[in-house]
């Protein structure tokens, strides 16, 4: 998990952001524990025990082996220190609020040129009018194809000047064009033309 996305240091703190599951996380430490071994530890019902385990497993904290009819849980102890040291790491943390002050200052220029769903105009500072131009890529679908006229139409829901739009989309890379079709790009190959 190493550049961790803050999405994923986020799931990574739900998975531990519960009493209980803190306390399966203490006994697997232990030993493997069947469910029943734990619901009958914990107090909790087994459906409950299975739950939050899934919760474990789908964080990649727990394993599972079954023998015969018994599912036996185990912590991933490796993956558990792995993942806490990438997360609480310096940089992963300086991410997390660059990211937040980042989101902070395009919902600022986009509450300053959205009404509603309307983008009222289309910002003259390079800067912000990515910002604009990003927040309107969300309305197309990655991996679909359209026309330029299905492209002008979702753009004019927003603003009338979609062919204006439609030019900046594919300046920013935001749309690849090729033979009158339009493909949204991957978020990673959009770039603001300078």
């Amino acid at each position: 998990m190493s550049h961790a996305h803050p999405q994923e240091t986020l799931e990574f703190f739900r998975a531990l952001a519960d009493r209980s599951r803190l306390r399966i996380v203490g006994m697997l430490a232990a030993r493997e524990y069947s469910v029943q071994e734990l619901a009958r530890a914990l107090d909790l019902r087994a459906p409950t025990v299975s739950h939050h385990l899934a919760v474990l497993k789908a964080a990649g904290l727990a394993t599972v082996r079954s023998d015969g009819t018994t599912r036996w849980y185990r912590l991933q102890e490796s993956e558990l220190h792995r993942r806490s040291r990438e997360v609480l790491s310096r940089a992963a943390l300086q991410r997390i609020a660059a990211d937040q002050a980042a989101d902070a200052g395009e919902r600022e220029v986009l509450a300053h040129y959205l009404d509603g769903e309307r983008l009222t105009k289309i910002p003259d500072v390079r800067k912000k009018r990515s910002v604009v131009l990003r927040w309107l890529a969300r309305k197309f679908e990655q991996g679909a194809e359209y026309t330029e006229a299905q492209v002008n139409a979702i753009l004019k829901r927003h603003n009338p000047d979609a062919a204006t739009l439609r030019r900046e989309m594919v300046g920013d890379r935001i749309f690849a064009r090729e033979g009158g079709i339009y493909r949204l790009q991957s978020e990673s190959d959009w770039k603001p033309t300078p």
